[in-house]
């Protein structure tokens, strides 16, 4: 991307400052951001927006790093919403995957895929601290509780928006988020 991820601009603020403002706008009552490179430019942004911040040292094992790390920091938690910086959702979406959250795993779909965030049950924090990158990590979850999972569809495919590449933050930066 040439710059850390949760430092791009996003509607008027960084990816972290949004992600985490609309998460708490959709009643996550506390926002654990888990930050890995360059922590330390980040590390104040989300602080600052209201998450507790954990620095994943692991980082550069892959995302299911990033999962342990946060999992391990939510003791306790009834309900898990997992989402990374490069899938900026509004409030809205996760507000109605929360209210709608009845069973072990709750996520969007839209035109037959599913996206992101994903809402966990807390029962699965302890397989949350163990997922691994080489067994898929959360996929991996999600497909051991298959009968578990509800997905809620959606109309607008901003549940499936990921920012991988700079063409692909190119093409959403430019259009309207619901």
């Amino acid at each position: 991307m040439g710059s850390p991820k949760p430092l791009l601009q996003w509607q008027g603020a960084t990816l972290i400052e949004y992600q985490i403002a609309q998460l708490r706008e959709a009643g996550v009552g506390d926002v654990i951001a888990v930050l890995g490179h360059r922590a330390e430019d980040v590390l104040p942004l989300a602080t600052a927006a209201g998450a507790r911040c954990v620095v994943n040292e692991s980082y550069r094992e892959g995302r299911a790093s990033s999962l342990r790390a946060g999992a391990a920091a939510a003791e306790g938690a009834e309900t898990i919403v997992v989402v990374a910086v490069d899938q900026p959702r509004p409030a809205a979406v996760t507000r109605r995957l929360l209210a709608e959250h009845t069973a072990g795993i709750t996520v969007p779909a839209h035109g037959g895929r599913r996206g992101h965030p994903v809402v966990l049950a807390g029962t699965l924090l302890p397989e949350l601290r163990e997922v691994a990158e080489a067994t898929q990590g959360l996929r991996a979850v999600i497909e051991r509780h298959a009968a578990e999972v509800r997905e809620v569809p959606f109309d607008s495919a901003t549940v499936l928006l990921d920012l991988n590449t700079p063409d692909d933050y190119e093409r959403a930066a430019g259009r309207a988020h619901p």
